[in-house]
C-alpha cells in the first residue's frame, strides 16, 4: 500500500465512476483499476461495489475511505510545511558567539538578514571560542562565530574579518605616551590575561613566547570588562582586540604593536558532514555573499 493507492481509491469513491476519476487524475482507467484491485488484494476485502452503474463503497470501503482522507491530509500538511519553510523562508538558527562579538559584527548584519528573512528566528548564546567549537560539534548550536583557524577536518568556516591586537595600559603608565611598541618591549610588564578557555589566551601567549619571553601573569579573567577595569586600576597591562580596547578608551591608553603585528581572525564555523536546516544554509549563503559588508 502506498499513497498513490489511497489517492486513486479516494478519487474513485468521490466520483463514483472510474472514467471520471481517470479524467480528474489524468491517469488511464486501467491503471486506476489495477491500483485499486491491488489495494483490495492487500487488505483482503472488497472496497468498491462495481455491480451498478455508479460505483459505491462497501462498508469496509467507507472505513478505508475515512482513514485514507486523514492520511492524504497529513501528506498534504507535510508538503505545505516543507513548502512554507523553503519558500516563505521560515526556521530557527541557533548561533553561538564570543562575548562582545555581537557588538562588533552583528547589529547591521543581523538586522539586514532579518529584513530578508523575517520568518527566521535567531537564537544567540555567548561562550568562549573553545566552548563554541565543542557546542558546534555536539549540535548545541548550528553555527558559531569564533577565532580562526579551526580544524578543517571537522568544521566548515567562512572568514569574516581580521583585527589587530593592541596593548592597553593605564593612563599613568610609562608606555602610555608611546605611539607604538614592539612586543618584546613588554617582557618586564605584569600581564592581565583571559583564562585558558579563551582562544585569545593562546594567541597572546604564543606571540609572547615567539618574541622571546614568557609573560608574567598577575591575573586572569573570563570577562572583558574586568580586564579593562583592572588595567585602568593599574593592576597590569593587557593585549586585546582593538575593538575591545576602544570600549575602554576613556579609561586607558591604547598602543599598537608594530613588531610583530599580532592579529586574530574571526569566522563563522559549522560542522562538516552534518545536515543543515534550510534556515542555516540560507544564513551561511548570506554571510558568504555579504561578508564584504561586515
Amino acid at each position: 500500500m502506498d499513497i498513490q493507492h489511497l489517492k486513486y481509491f479516494v478519487e474513485v469513491a468521490k466520483q463514483k465512476n472510474f472514467t471520471k476519476a481517470s479524467e480528474s487524475l489524468h491517469v488511464s482507467q486501467p491503471s486506476i483499476s489495477k491500483m485499486i484491485k491491488s489495494l483490495e488484494v492487500e487488505l483482503q476485502v472488497p472496497l468498491l461495489d462495481r455491480s451498478e452503474r455508479k460505483v459505491e463503497m462497501t462498508d469496509t470501503g467507507k472505513i478505508v475511505y475515512d482513514q485514507a482522507l486523514k492520511i492524504l491530509q497529513m501528506v498534504e500538511d507535510i508538503h505545505s510545511s516543507v513548502n512554507e519553510v523553503v519558500h516563505i523562508k521560515k526556521g530557527t538558527i541557533k548561533m553561538g558567539l564570543m562575548p562582545t562579538l555581537g557588538g562588533i559584527l552583528f547589529p547591521n548584519v543581523l538586522a539586514d538578514f532579518k529584513k530578508g528573512y523575517p520568518q527566521i528566528d535567531m537564537q544567540m548564546v555567548e561562550f568562549s571560542g573553545k566552548q563554541l567549537e565543542r557546542m558546534v560539534v555536539q549540535g548545541e548550536v548550528d553555527v558559531g562565530i569564533t577565532v580562526l583557524p579551526v580544524d578543517s577536518g571537522v568544521f566548515g568556516s567562512i572568514p569574516l574579518l581580521k583585527e589587530e591586537l593592541v596593548v592597553i595600559v593605564d593612563r599613568d603608565h610609562g608606555l602610555s605616551e608611546r605611539k607604538s611598541v614592539f612586543l618584546s618591549d613588554l617582557k618586564e610588564e605584569s600581564f592581565i590575561f583571559f583564562t585558558e578557555e579563551y582562544v585569545l589566551h593562546d594567541v597572546v601567549m604564543k606571540a609572547c613566547l615567539q618574541s622571546g619571553f614568557e609573560p608574567n601573569l598577575v591575573y586572569k579573567s573570563s570577562f572583558w570588562d574586568i580586564v579593562g577595569e583592572m588595567v585602568a586600576a593599574q593592576f597590569g597591562i593587557a593585549i586585546v582586540p582593538k575593538s575591545v580596547a576602544n570600549r575602554f578608551k576613556d579609561q586607558v591608553s591604547i598602543i599598537p604593536i608594530t613588531s610583530p603585528q599580532v592579529d586574530w581572525e574571526l569566522g563563522l564555523i559549522y560542522k562538516k558532514n552534518k545536515y543543515l536546516s534550510y534556515a542555516v544554509r540560507e544564513f551561511i549563503t548570506y554571510i558568504q555573499e555579504g561578508k564584504s559588508q561586515l
